[in-house]
């Protein structure tokens, strides 16, 4: 998986258990594209300090992930859902005259939860 891609995930699942500090030099860093420099300038601290507290940012959102697999599940879910779109759309094939409304309603309910 793309480490930015799975740095975003980790975040967007557990970023609410962070400090509001973590969070906010979290967010500069991956979503604002500032650099370790213009961090600690913004902040009066170290470039080494930001790095430290992004790698203890980055354990902590890890632990989090291994504690509860929160990212692991919702990656899953989203692969089964695709591939249940897959399955629908043969039987369409197949059978034109089947009526999957009902599933295709559940879903873009998934989809939607997803």
């Amino acid at each position: 998986m793309d480490e930015i891609f799975k740095q975003t995930l980790l975040y967007d699942f557990y970023g609410e258990l962070l400090t509001e500090h973590q969070k906010s030099v979290y967010e500069d860093f991956i979503f604002q594209d500032l650099s370790l420099s213009e961090i600690a300038s913004m902040r009066g601290i170290s470039r080494q300090g930001v790095f430290d507290l992004l790698h203890r940012i980055n354990k902590i959102l890890e632990n989090y992930e291994e504690k509860l697999h929160l990212v692991e599940r919702f990656l899953s879910l989203k692969k089964d859902v695709s591939s249940i779109e897959e399955i629908v759309g043969r039987l369409k094939e197949t059978d034109p005259k089947m009526d999957v409304s009902e599933m295709e309603a559940v879903l873009a309910h998934m989809r939607e939860l997803i």
